[in-house]
Parts: C-alpha cells; structure tokens; sequence
C-alpha cells in the first residue's frame, strides 16, 4: 500500500544516509522506528477500535463470543508492543551511552511480553502431530545452529563477556531461523503468519540494539537494526489487518523452501571468509558451532525418509502380498460407499488441509419402498458427480445421503453447497413414480480437526440446517456445537420431567392501572431441571413441540394453576387466573372439556380461568381456533390474544376472534409516546369498540405505564408493576390488598 511503500523508501533514504556518515545511526534508528511505528500504530488502532470492528451479539453462547473478540484482544495487545519497540527506538539517541544498552534491554523485554501475549490471543489453528512438531523442529535446527555461528563470528569481542555473547548470538539464530521458516512456510500467506514473522523481526532488531556495545563502538553497526524493526512493525499491522478481516486464508500455492537452506549457508561462508581476511582465527566455540549443525542434518536426513516411506501413495508401491480385503468399497459408478471410506479419503489428505467437507441429507416428502429409495439415493449421487468438480470427491452414505470432500475455498464450498440443493432438489423419476426430495447440506472446514471431528462438525451442521427447515446450507462453528448440544440435552432429559416433579410455575400478578390493585395473575412455566438448570418457555416448547408432549405439560400447566387458583379463592378474593396455550393445544378436540372437568374438580368459577394464545400463531388455523375460542368462551371462561403486533393484518383478524382480553407488548406502548403515531391509542378504541379490555405487558418503567394509563388501558403487568414470584411470595403480596372484587 502506498504509506508502507513510502515509509519504507524513506527509511532506505536514512539508511544510506547514515551509512554514508551526515546522520548518526543511533538518529537514523530514531527516525526509521518511529516512523515505522507510528504508521504501525495507526494501522494496528483503527483495527482495535475503528468502525469495521463487527459488534458481537450478546445472546450468542460465552465460547462464540471469546473467540470473536480474540482477533481484536490480539491486536491492541500488538498495537501496545510496537508502540514500545517504537519508542525503544527512539529513546536510544537521547540516552547517554552507559545506559544504552539497559534501556533497549528494558524495551526488548516490554515488547516481547506484549508480543507473547497477542500471538497467543490469536485465533486457534490446528495443532500438528507429534511427528510434525519434531520434523519441523530439525527442519530449523541446522539453519538455526549456523545463524547462530553467524551472530557469534559478527557480534564484537572487545569488552563483552563470552557466556552472554553467545546468549545473544543463539537469540539472533533463532529469531532470524523463526523469521526465515515463517516466511517460507506453507501458510506464509496466512495473516497469523505473516504477523508471527514481524514479531520475530521486530525482536531481532531488539536483540540487535541490546547487544551494541555501550560506547561509540556501535557506530554503523546500528544501521543493521533498523530493516528488520521497520519491516517487522509494517509486517505485524499488515498480518492483524488480515486476521481482522478474516482474509488470512490459506495460500494453495506451493513455497520455497530454499532459502531456510540457502541463506543460513552462504551467511555462514561469507562470515567466515570475512573472519579470515581480518586476519581471526577460529575459536573453540567457532569450531563446536560449526559442529554442531552435523547431528541435525543426520536426524532431519533421519526423520525425512521415514516420512517419506509412510506416506508413500498405495498406487506407488510394489505389492509384496495380495490385495487387502479392506479395499476401497465402491458402489455404481465406482464412487466411493461408506463412512469409513469417507475417513479414510480425509485421514489420507496432505496437511495442511484446504477445503470442506459438505454432508447432505437427503429427505423425501413421500415413504417409498427400500428398493425405491436405493434408486433415488443412486440418482442422487449421479447429480452430484456432475455438479463437482474432477479433484471432488463423492461419497455414497446409505441410509443418511451423500458427502463431498473438496478443495475449494469457504465462498466456493457453500456456492457448491446451493448448487446441490438445486440439483437434488429437482423431482425424481424412479420406477413409474415422481418423487421430490428436501435436501439439507452441512459444511466443515478441512482445517478444523481429525477426519472424526469433521465428520461429526459437518453431521452437526446438516443437523441444524434440518431444524431450521431444510432446503439450506449451514456452517460449523463452536456456537452451533453449543446450541445442538443443548438442543440434545433438552430433548433427553424433557421427556418424563412431568413425572419426576421438575416443572414448576411463577406467578405474575396483572394490576389495575388506576388503583394498582392486584386483579388476577398470569401463570409461567419454569422447568427446574437438576442437570440443565433453569429452562424458560420459549427455550422449552418448541422441544416440547417437536416431541409432540406439548399436550402433557399444558395438562400440568392448567390443573397446577387451577388448584393454586383455589387456594386463593378461600377468602373471597376474586382473581383471573391467565394460562398460555399454544396453538397446537388450543386446537385439539379434547381441550374444551378437558379444561372444564378441571375447573369443576377445583370449584373455580369458570370467568375466573383466561386461556391465552399467541397472537402470530394463530393465522394457519384461524377457523379452528374461532372454534375453540367460541366454545371456550360458551362456558364462561374468558379468552385472551397475547402478544398483538398491530399490524392492519393483525386488525382485521382481531374482529374474527371471540376474546374478552388484549394483551399488547412494549413496542405497541412505546410508540404511544410519539405524537404521529398513536398506535396504542388506536388500538383501545379498537378494542373498546369490540367490547374487549387492553392489557398492556412488559411494563419496565414509570414512563411506560403512565403512557398505558393515558391511552386507557385498564390493565397492566410487567417489572415495574410487580415481578413474577412463586405462589407463597405471591400470596403474601396479595395480603397488601384486603378484597379483589374483580
């Protein structure tokens, strides 16, 4: 970009110029840092606090949050070391020259704390085997052993102890070997990488700084700091850039690997040839130095070939016996059948891994016969060999679907993905009949674990993009893990709660507006659950639901909330007693009876029961649900229409239903407030023209009951009003009130 190009040229310009002699080089490393920190700084703060910061959702799980603040974390923490690097920098001219080498010590030490802790606050990658941990550790030994030999024949002699010399000198072989292997590694194109090389630049300029000696000696020497401190910073600002920004992916290109063997090689011969012209004859640590590269060559040597040996393709060796009966097992049209193939073709992938796995479900709208189901799944898989490309792969599953393994990058895989989704979900024709398919497609990234864990995170994937209604395409990320994982919990442990006395209800007293008397409550479930803690409604019924045992729990529901309201009533107290019921209760055929057989075995007055349903749910079955509430109502019992969004659609449909109550939410009150639209205002003459009482729910504050009581709601709850509480704490707030005529 153009200001690190132009930094750049002009720290080449002060280079020269110090080296040429006009400018001390302790000013050009002033200069040359500050400059190369500064624009660092800027780059590494917008990037911290700037506008592109994405916000993080705070109803998303406390794992999904950490890890999208990590990039962020990471990069005020590298933000804070340059600008220490820079400052080290530039405090160098201006201190006297005993205390040179102190202060850049001091600054070498804040900026490699700093520098620690925002490299491991990047975000996490896969963790190499063992193996390749100890092959890439020799791959940098004998590099890193004659850099070291460098650093020893090129650091000065006069007045330097021999022990710390080659402390600094092994420092600076394993910063410059760190820096060679980053840059030439198969992820260099990686914005975690690019970013690790510039710390281990910038460190090595430190080192550099340090180990000057105290008095003018440094003189030029000075200079050789200043490239790596300046390309280091620009280097840690343009690697973060890419972490942010989440444009650091892995390059597919292939890179050289040469100059980890080239540049520590010709560095050692041309200081060696130098020592010898200046007349230096090698010492004892020169000649064990030199030494020492020869065991890790060995090993490296070693370790190669035995790598080489076991990850020879099959297709290149000689076979010595015959074939083995665990052969790939191939179905029509030799692709590949079978989970265990599957793992096998992903365990048998080159590291690191680019691409995705994408596991698609197929489910078909209709139930034909196994021999049906055969022919669709094979038809299935011939589509999906057309839409891939040659270096795809295609694997049968029998009995869930199909998979694919590709190289593609993050944007093509779910471009596949779509493109399945279209493919597979054309009809198909088998044996004289039209069936159609739903598809749902899961998608993993190669780079994210064993071949076990990815087949797992892209079944979990698929998994949700089944629950959230097929014909999709879904990611894997830790989040989804989170919520499908406690999707399953629910659905294990839901199942017999009823039984084992886990569910329970709170009780939200409805007040009069005018008077702030109690006249009724509304009854909340709460399942208590000893192993899931605390599960609320609308976490619980749409599990309830898809179990089909809604029916049981709002069983529980109305005769626990029946028997309490009988307790009540012992005194006279006359309370409303409001239930919620979904839809699906409302409508089946045993509800209206069965509600009054409960409200008989109790001796509750039939008014003082209100059976609630929500307003948005009760659009795909209104005529059913007329019915309902129209029987319900017969009885005596008064209905009400929870949650009223106010919409003309919604208004309309108000006068099809037989309620006695309306029950609207904050976002219709709130937008009383505003002159031009007295929406709740309207609402109540609606309302009163109907012969129907307006409550108004979620009340948070003072303001907003006041706004209710002027647009002529006669009811209210809410946290301002009175909390919900268990029947005891309830009952004692009811003593406040000596009579509840209502």
């Amino acid at each position: 970009m153009l200001p690190e190009s132009c930094v750049l040229a002009v720290v080449a310009v002060l280079v020269v110029v110090g080296a040429a002699g006009p400018v001390p080089a302790l000013g050009v490393v002033a200069l040359a840092g500050a400059a190369g920190a500064t624009l660092a700084g800027v780059r590494l703060s917008r990037l911290t606090l700037g506008p592109d910061a994405p916000p993080v959702d705070p109803a998303v799980g406390r794992l999904a949050r950490r890890r999208a603040t990590r990039p962020r974390r990471a990069a005020a923490l590298l933000h804070a070391a340059v600008v220490i690097a820079g400052l080290t920098a530039a405090v160098l001219p201006l201190a006297s020259a005993g205390y040179r080498p102190a202060a850049a010590a001091a600054g070498l030490a804040g900026t490699a704390a700093l520098l620690g802790a925002g490299l491991l606050s990047l975000p996490y990658r896969p963790r190499p085997p063992a193996r390749g941990w100890l092959r890439h550790l020799l791959d940098g030994a004998a590099p890193g052993v004659c850099l070291t030999l460098v650093g020893w024949l090129l650091l000065p002699y006069a007045g330097v102890a021999g022990p710390a010399r080659l402390a600094v000198a092994v420092a600076l072989g394993v910063l410059a070997v760190g820096t060679l292997t980053v840059l030439t590694g198969v992820q260099s194109n990686t914005g975690e990488a690019r970013t690790r090389a510039g710390a281990a630049l910038t460190l090595l300029a430190l080192v550099l700084l340090a180990a000057l000696p105290a008095g003018p000696a440094a003189g030029r020497a000075a200079l050789l700091a200043v490239p790596p401190l300046v390309v280091g910073v620009l280097l840690i600002a343009a690697g973060m850039r890419r972490v942010v920004r989440a444009e650091g992916e892995a390059s597919r290109r292939t890179t050289p690997v040469w100059p980890r063997t080239v540049v520590p090689a010709v560095a050692v011969v041309l200081t060696e040839v130098h020592e010898l012209q200046a007349g230096h004859l090698p010492d004892q640590a020169t000649v064990l130095l030199a030494l020492a590269a020869v065991p890790a060559l060995v090993a490296r040597e070693l370790l190669g070939g035995a790598a080489e040996r076991s990850t020879t393709p099959d297709a290149l060796r000689v076979p010595d016996a015959p074939p083995s009966p665990t052969a790939p097992v191939t179905g029509d049209g030799g692709v590949p059948t079978g989970r265990a193939e599957l793992l096998r073709a992903l365990a048998a992938r080159p590291e690191p891994a680019v691409g995705a796995l994408l596991v698609v479900d197929l489910h078909l709208t209709e139930l034909p016969g196994v021999a049906v189901r055969d022919d669709v799944a094979a038809e299935a898989v011939r589509r999906a060999r057309a839409m891939t490309g040659d270096d795809d792969e295609v694997f049968d599953l029998p009995g869930s679907g199909l998979a694919v393994v590709t190289a593609a990058g993050p944007v093509l895989a779910y471009a596949l993905g779509t493109h399945l989704l279209t493919a597979l979900g054309r009809p198909y024709e088998v044996s004289g009949a039209v069936l159609r398919s739903r598809a749902s497609v899961g998608l993993a990234e190669l780079a994210h674990g064993r071949p076990e864990d990815l087949l797992r995170q892209a079944d979990l994937a698929r998994r949700r993009a089944a629950q959230l209604g097929r014909d999709r395409v879904e990611w894997y990320d830790a989040y989804l893990e989170e919520q499908l994982v406690r999707r399953l919990d629910l659905e294990r442990e839901l199942p017999g709660a009823v039984a084992r006395g886990e569910l329970d209800l709170v009780y939200q007293p409805v007040l009069a507006l005018t008077d702030r008397s109690p006249v009724g409550a509304e009854a909340l479930l709460r399942w208590r659950s000893p192993v899931l803690g605390t599960v609320f409604p609308a976490e619980l019924l749409p599990v309830a639901e898809d179990l089909d045992i809604v029916g049981e729990l709002g069983a529980w529901v109305l005769d626990r909330a029946c028997r309490q309201l009988a307790d009540w009533s012992v005194g006279g107290r006359r309370l409303w007693m409001s239930i919620n019921v979904t839809t699906r209760e409302l409508t089946s055929p045993d509800f209206v009876p069965r509600t009054a057989a409960v409200l008989e075995a109790y001796g509750v007055a039939p008014d003082q029961l209100v059976v609630e349903v929500a307003e948005p749910r009760v659009a795909a079955e209104l005529p059913t649900v007329v019915a309902r509430l129209a029987g319900l109502r017969s009885m005596g019992i008064r209905t009400a229409l929870d949650d009223f969004r106010a919409e003309h659609a919604s208004l309309a449909q108000l006068r099809r239903l037989p309620i006695d109550l309306l029950k609207v939410g904050p976002e219709v009150v709130a937008a009383s407030s505003d002159p031009h639209r007295p929406l709740l205002d309207v609402v109540v003459t609606v309302a009163d023209r109907l012969g129907v009482e307006v409550v108004a729910e979620e009340l948070e504050s003072a303001h907003q009951v006041d706004g209710a009581l002027r647009a002529g709601c006669h009811y209210g709850q809410g946290y301002e009003l009175a909390r919900p509480a268990t029947a005891e704490r309830v009952e004692a707030y009811l003593e406040e009130f000596p009579s509840t005529p209502r």
